[in-house]
């Protein structure tokens, strides 16, 4: 083993431990830490590390666990640095501590010991390998107590006890060197099961299995509430309690005490159980609280009798759909992280999220089929949208990535005629969040027949005003649109819906960036107060909802892992995870080699051709090679890795190659190949065959009813129709009012119109980035008649806000 890493390699393929360690030492020392060796770096005309670069680098600190190393680093190694560079600035810089970082140690921890959960009677499996310059020794211990004869890499408790749970670390010596593992906790399940005394648990590995469910619990005022629940898996599950529909705060462990229970703990009670790749939940339990000083029962009753009316949904169902590689237009980058952020938020609410990235037309309008195939009468629907848009006579129109240079209606979809659709299924609740452009199409002329229905639960969240664009953040790395930067922040407020968008609206307001730019807009017809933290009750649906929710599990199972053995004698475990419903990850992992192999790695090849994947980013070290950003943290180590986006356009099961690839000293180290073929069938979203031509076309139909607009039909219905529809336009600041001296105008003046296909610079239509207003006979603003599809009136103006510090960023149009 050598004393350094390769100094050939470039630092942006460093293992994350080294960069965590180094990130510490270089973010502690106030003389010989980042700053001054962006300092060093910046007098190398090779690296070109700007003033405006350590500018953004010491904003880190403002973000929570954020780096100011980690993000100059990260610059270093976009622009070429080696680990020999790197090397050579650490000791000019003159800190040893961070020169140590980079060379290798004599011991290396390979494999790590992984928490679990499993049953009481089964075999507990710890494992911790690692290699050193001279034979190494392992001892186990439990919190600070030696584990008796525990010497060998793999620690095994058979059968393990409920006294056995508990936390386990592994000391890792080599000659005088020596290293501890990381944590390792236990969990013992005490629970009655099926299975035979001593059952490995390993059977179970990669799956999550829910053995203990939480029971209805009737108490009085000032006792204590306990829940219990429990899932077998490793690593071990997290696990989050609702009440209600509405996450609990802190309730983050197995089970849950609440001393001293008060007549508001009352409700329904259900655990959501989760891993990297799984996610379930526990039957939903009834918890009665009695009041102590009932007299003869009744002021208990008189209690519950009293509490305003819960409003519920039979179901919930959430589309997302971000595009970004578009094949004649400007591609974007915030469509994927927001969708991706936007899909775990929206999960904690409990809903059935079917998350999609770059669609074709025909791939848009079948996910929307299948969409409205999961909504029936009560069920809160949900449509998110990043990308291209545009909005003509009040119809906003979604951009597939194959549309044409330029496109019109009939290359896009229309979200009123979805909303129409929607209508027609009964729903609840319909919730359009539109993160995209609204900008006039000035080459489609089409004006859509679209008849909406009155009704008093529709809400619009645009991203931006009308006539206007909207704006995602550039930066070296991978980051939110506008829109969804404050939106994530709001989205789990147990608040009417139209609330959490008006403060969404107000934190959008104070973002220096946009000011001027880009301002939420909101339009509703909601007249109760529904929020997405309502809870579900199926209510006469549950036969309908159950068969709901078994058409959105066919599209979101993956695989199991496997285990594959070769003639060899080597073992490798072929994992699974799901970063999107049409992107998934493969990971191979050697779990073991025989003794007289040098050498043994195992790769994946031979994928579909509907795939189009890219050898170059296939069976990479790390995630972020493959272009896996978001789930990196979340898989295992020491694997490689492969990234299958476009799972919609598989036309037949996924058969693939798995290639053991070995080398022997006793053959000269020349490599032997072993391979063994895979068939997982059709993975996730690709079950639902998004790929067929539009067979139902309902949505095509309902977009392509175009008229003349003298004979369209009145878009507003009279006062006997009317609605208290509440619609709120957050001003922004006249455009005149921008000085020069902003520090980010230069930025500004570089953007481009991106709505139609357009290449118009932005400021030659600012003129035109407006909300079109008129004013009815009380002096209320609305909107221009015959322009929009629900009649609109507007709240009161918001306060004046104020202006809050920010990072300044590179805007790029949607």
């Amino acid at each position: 083993m050598s004393d350094s890493l390769d100094r050939s390699t470039k630092i942006n393929l460093l293992k994350e431990p080294v960069v965590k360690k180094l990130c510490e030492v270089l973010d502690k020392s106030s003389t010989k830490g980042w700053r001054k060796l962006g300092e060093i770096v910046g007098n190398e005309r090779r690296l070109k590390v700007s003033s405006d670069d350590m500018e953004m680098c010491s904003l880190k600190v403002l973000e929570l666990e954020g780096s100011p190393s980690r993000m100059l680093l990260r610059l270093m190694g976009e622009r070429g640095c080696t680990t020999g560079h790197l090397m050579d600035y650490l000791q000019t810089l003159g800190n040893s501590e961070a020169v140590q970082c980079l060379k290798a140690s004599a011991l290396q921890i390979l494999i790590q010991p992984q928490s679990v959960a499993l049953i009481s009677g089964h075999n507990l499996r710890l494992s911790c390998h690692a290699v050193g310059k001279s034979p190494v020794q392992y001892q186990w211990f439990k919190s600070k107590e030696e584990v008796p004869n525990s010497f060998s890499p793999d620690l095994m408790i058979s059968p393990v006890h409920l006294k056995d749970a508990g936390f386990y670390i592994c000391r890792v010596n080599c000659g005088d060197t020596f290293e501890f593992s990381q944590w390792a906790q236990v969990d013992v399940l005490n629970v009655s099961m099926s299975y035979g005394p001593g059952q490995s648990y390993h059977s179970l590995e990669g799956r999550l299995k829910l053995v203990i469910q939480p029971q209805s619990q009737r108490l009085h005022v000032g006792e204590t509430l306990q829940l219990e629940c429990g899932a077998m898996g490793r690593p071990i599950p997290r696990y989050q309690w609702h009440r209600n529909g509405v996450p609990i705060r802190n309730a983050t462990k197995r089970k849950l005490m609440i001393p001293h229970v008060m007549q508001d703990h009352h409700g329904r009670y259900r655990c959501e159980i989760s891993s990297s790749t799984e996610r379930m939940w526990t039957n939903e339990v009834d918890v009665v609280i009695d009041d102590v000083y009932a007299i003869g029962g009744g002021s208990s009753e008189f209690f519950l009798n009293s509490i305003p009316e819960q409003l519920y949904a039979t179901d919930k169902v959430a589309l997302l759909i971000g595009n970004l590689s578009y094949q004649n237009h400007p591609q974007l980058k915030a469509p994927m992280v927001d969708v991706y952020d936007l899909t775990n938020l929206l999960r904690q609410l409990n809903f059935k999220v079917v998350s999609l990235l770059d669609l074709t037309e025909s791939e848009m309008r079948n996910a929307v089929d299948e969409f409205l195939l999961l909504l029936h009468k009560g069920v809160y629907g949900l449509l998110y949208y990043a990308g291209h848009g545009y909005e003509n006579y009040g119809n906003s129109f979604m951009v597939p990535v194959d549309a044409p240079n330029p496109y019109r209606s009939a290359n896009c979809l229309c979200v009123q005629s979805i909303l129409k659709l929607m209508q027609e299924k009964e729903t609840g609740l319909n919730v359009f969040l539109l993160d995209m452009c609204r900008k006039r199409n000035i080459h489609d002329d089409s004006t859509p027949n679209i008849v909406l229905r009155v009704t008093a639960n529709i809400v619009f969240g645009y991203a931006t005003c009308q006539d206007a664009e909207a704006f995602e953040l550039s930066s070296s790395g991978f980051t939110n649109g506008v829109f969804v930067k404050f939106l994530k922040k709001r989205l789990l407020d147990d608040e009417k819906i139209t609330v959490v968008l008006d403060r969404v609206a107000e934190d959008m307001g104070q973002f220096d960036a946009t000011k001027g730019k880009q301002a939420l807009e909101i339009r509703s017809s909601l007249s109760e107060r529904r929020a997405l933290t309502d809870p579900i009750l199926p209510g006469d649906s549950a036969d309908l909802a159950h068969a709901h929710s078994r058409q959105w599990a066919k599209a979101h199972e993956l695989p199991e892992s496997m285990s594959l053995n070769f003639d060899c004698g080597a073992q490798i475990k072929l994992g699974f995870a799901a970063e999107f419903s049409n992107v998934l990850v493969i990971y191979t992992h050697i779990v073991k080699k025989p003794e007289d192999m040098s050498f043994c790695q195992a790769h994946v090849t031979d994928f579909s051709q509907d795939l189009d994947v890219d050898p170059k980013e296939m069976n990479r070290e790390t995630p972020e090679e493959t272009g896996i950003y978001l789930l990196s943290s979340s898989l295992p180590q020491h694997c490689l890795y492969t990234r299958l986006s476009s799972l919609q356009k598989l036309r037949e099961e996924l058969v693939f190659t798995v290639c053991l690839q070995g080398t022997f000293p006793a053959m000269d180290d020349d490599p032997v190949h072993w391979t063994k073929s895979i068939n997982i069938g059709k993975p996730l979203i690709a079950r639902l065959d998004l790929h067929r031509a539009m067979r139902r076309n309902s949505c095509l139909q309902t977009c392509l009813m175009p008229h003349s607009p003298s004979h369209s039909p009145c878009h507003s219905p009279g006062p006997e129709h009317r609605l208290q529809i509440h619609h709120v336009l957050h001003q922004t600041q006249d455009y005149s009012r921008l000085s020069p001296q902003h520090h980010y105008l230069d930025v500004y003046e570089r953007l481009q119109g991106a709505a139609g296909g357009c290449g118009d610079s932005y400021y030659e239509n600012l003129s035109q980035c407006r909300f079109e207003q008129s004013y009815d006979s009380a002096g209320r603003l609305s909107s221009s008649p015959g322009r929009l599809s629900i009649p609109i009136e507007a709240s009161d103006d918001i306060n004046e806000l104020q202006t809050v510090f920010i990072n300044s960023l590179q805007l790029q149009p949607q």
